[in-house]
């Protein structure tokens, strides 16, 4: 958060990729429903335990988890060498915490290291080390929720932005097939009316499949010489930032989506000045509306701020610049805790073996197994997706119930182009629960280089692109061009598999137009790029491919928006 500009990074130590410690963990506790759960700033030696007793505080956010040094794979506390991911480092201050009924939040980011790119997924582009990274603390400490507090450069930065979530979507579905409960928080900057350009980073999320479940706005250090009644900005921008949920995730209900919904002040003068002050009466004022409203998450920035030491003064870290009796913020949002959540129905799913080589021509078989991770079982569906030209990929049966297995048959033909694919399996319940797992497949032999087959869509056929349609208008070239149209609820796309050459530079191209209109590439390398246009225009998108050289190019429509055209499609 902005508010910590003089937090200064150490320079970084190895960290295991698991603490010592992490044999003895057991699953976290659930938060309750609604959490008051205060920012603790973890780098001035205090005692989080004994501040949270004097306070009255059970909850707390504990700030940050960054690298020391941009290019790290290593969290730390504060970035500091001396305060590692470790039961040594507030593990005991966890534990006592715990035993008062409590339990802690762990935030990584925060305005210091999204400025200087030691925000993990910013500073690692390994997506299975950052994960590493995510599953150490939560092991570390039996974690049961995760906040990701971005800000500053790590909003523009696209590359860190689908990294995290990736990581985030590999931890969650590492997590539901132990049966462990957690949860992800994004914390992220507000206007007064809703998120600007952070609402990207929750769209990727969407797009990768990773579940949010808090969505925390920092409604203070808005910067915009306004007039502010801070109270009622806090109930405008979280009025705003619903009616953008209920665009990304249209199956919720009203309810649902406030119970998404976290609100963190900053008690007293922010860091803009005496223009922005979140005063007593605010406090009471927005305590009362969060209670009606149902919403998860009440916090401030942060606990050693809660006194009146420093009167006149802002953008303190150890007071609030009012007048006020000490712990007073904490005091009048403690009584917000309560409700005790239940676990809900859901599963996990996984391939075994998770990959296989063939031969061209050759098939190959595997078990889907799905196991039961909370509540009962469920029904579920399975499918699988990404198989490429010449490659047909089945599931038998289709249903299955949580605890039971399917097969996965593969089979290729003499024709199929060698190279490594991802296919993705899917399990999906009524209840609107989804977990994916990835199969690779690989087909032997040499792999050519080679670029987007039908990038015109001048033969008038779809093939190989797999979604969307061929239309005859608009076109920006020729007579065809490519169509993908999303729904309310879904998302459009087409897409193809390419086996380029190893570890070298690409750009794509692609012309295109339509609201949220997105081309990119995943698989073994990851960029996009996005336009929202009536015209055509060209979007670039460079892109380096990994070992296998296999990549997949897309074309991609918004849920909720109209359809999207592309055409002149290449990679070069």
């Amino acid at each position: 958060m902005s508010r910590l500009s003089a937090l200064l990074a150490a320079a970084v130590a190895p960290l295991g990729v698991l603490a010592a410690t992490a044999g003895t963990a057991h699953a976290a506790t659930p938060l309750p429903n609604h959490v008051f759960a205060p920012y603790f700033e973890s780098w001035n030696g205090q005692s989080p335990a004994a501040m949270a007793q004097e306070a009255g505080v059970k909850h707390l956010t504990m700030a940050f988890l960054q690298t020391a040094s941009k290019g790290s794979c290593t969290v730390l506390w504060n970035g500091d060498t001396s305060m590692p991911v470790a039961d040594s480092t507030f593990g005991a201050d966890f534990r006592t915490i715990r035993s008062r009924g409590g339990d802690v939040i762990a935030s990584f980011g925060g305005y210091t290291a999204t400025h200087n790119a030691t925000e993990i997924a910013d500073s690692c582009t390994d997506v299975d080390k950052i994960a590493a990274a995510y599953k150490s603390l939560i092991t570390t400490y039996d974690i049961p929720r995760l906040d990701m507090d971005i800000e500053d450069n790590s909003l523009t930065n696209s590359a860190g932005i689908d990294r995290r979530n990736k990581a985030i979507k590999k931890v969650q579905d590492w997590a539901a097939s132990e049966g462990r409960q957690l949860q992800i928080s994004y914390t992220l900057p507000t206007t007064t009316s809703g998120l600007a350009s952070a609402l990207d980073v929750l769209r990727n999320a969407v797009s990768n499949g990773t579940k949010v479940d808090v969505v925390n706005l920092m409604t203070f250090d808005y910067y915009d010489n306004a007039t502010h009644n801070m109270a009622q900005d806090t109930q405008t921008a979280a009025a705003g930032l619903v009616s953008q949920l209920g665009q990304l995730y249209p199956g919720k209900t009203q309810e649902q989506l406030w119970g998404m919904v976290g609100v963190t002040e900053m008690p007293g003068i922010d860091d803009f000045g005496p223009a922005e002050t979140f005063t007593t009466a605010d406090a009471v004022t927005v305590y009362n509306w969060a209670v009606s409203k149902g919403i998860n998450l009440l916090s401030f920035w942060a606990l050693q701020r809660d006194n009146g030491n420093c009167p006149g003064t802002g953008a303190r870290d150890d007071c609030s610049g009012i007048a006020q009796d000490k712990w007073y913020f904490s005091h009048t949002f403690a009584p917000f805790t309560g409700g005790t959540p239940v676990p809900g129905n859901d599963f996990s799913v996984l391939s075994s073996p998770g990959s296989a080589s063939v031969d061209p021509g050759g098939s190959t078989t595997a078990k889907v197994v799905t196991k039961v991770t909370s509540g009962t079982a469920q029904q579920v569906s399975l499918s699988v997706t990404g198989a490429p030209g010449g490659v047909t990929a089945s599931i038998s049966p289709s249903t299955v119930t949580a605890g039971e297995t399917a097969d996965l048959s593969i089979t290729t033909t003499a024709a199929t182009q060698p190279g490594v694919y991802p296919l993705t399996v899917t399990g999906a319940a009524p209840g609107g629960n989804s977990h994916t797992a990835t199969y690779t497949l690989t087909v032997n032999g040499t792999s050519p280089t080679g670029s987007v087959i039908n990038g015109n869509l001048e033969t008038g056929a779809l093939s190989p692109w797999t979604g969307g349609n061929v239309v005859l208008s608009p076109v920006h070239s020729g007579s065809h061009a490519l169509q993908v149209s999303p729904t309310a609820s879904t998302t459009g796309e087409a897409a193809q598999n390419l086996t380029l050459a190893p570890n070298h530079a690409y750009t794509m191209t692609a012309w295109v137009q339509g609201g949220y209109a997105y081309a990119g590439v995943r698989g073994g390398a990851t960029a996009s790029s996005w336009t929202s246009n009536t015209g055509w225009t060209k979007l670039t998108v460079p892109f380096t491919t990994g070992s296998s050289g296999a990549v997949t190019v897309y074309i991609h429509g918004w849920y909720g928006q109209g359809p999207i055209y592309a055409d002149d499609i290449s990679v070069s």
